[in-house]
């Protein structure tokens, strides 16, 4: 532990020292270079001291989001200063060694650092700077609509035109805008969809950060096939320490109560069927089942009275389970509708042409639409946010699904 500490605050010194030689570069105004280092280590010393004082037994809070928000926009863009820097410093060390070599005079081994180079360097490392205080103030609440057609051969007739609205990780703990709930809750009240389905994660851990929310998701409208719901690994109370193994109990009781609190039908490794006059398709909710999270799920007693004939929709919180055991699972699941991954709420998305995350090195389906053996995954890029209080390049989303009988044209 020692050792990760030291490793660590040497990995700040060399951070902090290029950057502070990369505004020494351009600038030799004592003014701005102490102003600089006062608030380098000011903002040092409040992380440290956030991190520090930390409580498990209290989780995440306005303060710790501000905190890892704070910690982003100061070390991100220092880190790409230093990458430049370095790089500058491989060069000066290359130019000085074949120039000691050929025998000229020079008053320094290295050359002078280049004003230039540090120009670049401040300017490349704008672009995280301003993109995560684009993600804290406007990206974290900027709502987008997604809709998406899928084709299935063997759909019901009646289900022909469908339409489902997903939502998913709801992370109301996180929250700090009513007006911008409540747009979002207005936008999903305008798809014109028979169906709603939130796919877990309804908070960061405790039960009462719903509470100030309540009112405000109980104006979603009444659907004509329901509003359904499972659980995400972040409802089960995991990550924090509790007093008591009955006061993580209660808390998880209270969590699943939140769902009949705002008009959800909480399906908990079980199915129901969704009628349209004589056709059906069954609707599979499943416990949080993750690679890394927990496997509560249990997707042989959620599906133990379907047959692999019929049409079925499955919710699974975590993208990993439809990897390791959905898609090749012989009740032949049609559909699985996830969440979980937030597309890391950092990367950069062209719709229809290019995506990237760190998500993608964690995830083999992290965002979107992905097909296997004829079988279908969405991952939903989730609703709220958590740790970093912001997203950039990966939006809060709303899908809209409109489900087709036939095959996909190409």
């Amino acid at each position: 532990m020692a050792f990760r500490f030291i490793l660590l605050f040497v990995i700040i010194a060399v951070v902090e020292l290029y950057a502070f030689q990369a505004i020494k570069t351009l600038t030799k105004s004592k003014l701005i270079l102490i102003a600089y280092v006062v608030i380098s280590v000011a903002a040092i010393v409040f992380i440290t001291y956030e991190i520090m004082k930390f409580d498990r037994s209290v989780g995440q809070t306005k303060t710790t989001l501000i905190t890892l928000g704070l910690l982003l926009l100061v070390l991100l863009p220092k880190i790409v200063l230093t990458f430049v820097m370095l790089l500058e410093d491989v060069m000066r060390i290359l130019m000085g060694t074949v120039t000691h070599f050929m025998g000229h005079n020079s008053d320094s081994f290295l050359p002078q650092r280049r004003k230039f180079v540090s120009q670049v360097a401040l300017g490349l490392a704008a672009v995280p700077f301003l993109s995560l205080i684009y993600g804290m103030t406007i990206g974290k609440y900027n709502f987008k609509v997604i809709r998406q057609t899928l084709f299935f051969p063997d759909l019901p007739d009646a289900f022909d035109g469908f339409k489902i609205t997903q939502i998913s990780d709801i992370h109301s703990g996180s929250f700090d805008n009513e007006e911008k709930i409540r747009h979002a809750i207005d936008l999903i009240n305008e798809q014109e969809a028979d169906l709603l389905l939130f796919t877990g994660d309804i908070v960061n851990a405790k039960a009462d950060e719903m509470h100030p929310w309540i009112d405000i998701f109980n104006g979603i409208k009444k659907y004509e096939h329901g509003k359904y719901s499972i659980l995400g690994n972040h409802d089960y109370g995991a990550y924090l320490d509790w007093k008591s193994e009955k006061a993580k109990a209660d808390n998880f009781d209270a969590i699943k109560d939140l769902h009949r609190q705002i008009d959800f039908k909480l399906l908990l490794n079980e199915n129901v069927k969704i009628k349209k006059g004589t056709d059906e398709i069954a609707l599979i909710g499943v416990e949080n089942w993750g690679k890394h999270f927990g496997e509560f799920g249990d997707i042989h007693k959620a599906s133990e009275n379907l047959a692999s004939e019929d049409f079925k929709i499955l919710m699974s919180h975590d993208p990993s389970h439809w990897e390791y055991i959905v898609k090749s699972h012989p009740k032949n699941i049609q559909l699985t509708l996830s969440g979980h991954t937030h597309g890391m709420q950092f990367g950069i998305e062209i719709p229809g042409y290019f995506k990237w995350s760190l998500a993608q090195y964690m995830y083999k389906q992290w965002a979107g639409l992905y097909e296997e053996f004829g079988r279908y995954i969405y991952v939903n890029r989730g609703f709220g946010f958590h740790a970093y209080p912001g997203r950039v390049g990966i939006m809060p989303e709303i899908t809209v699904f409109e489900l087709k009988k036939g095959e996909k044209v190409a």
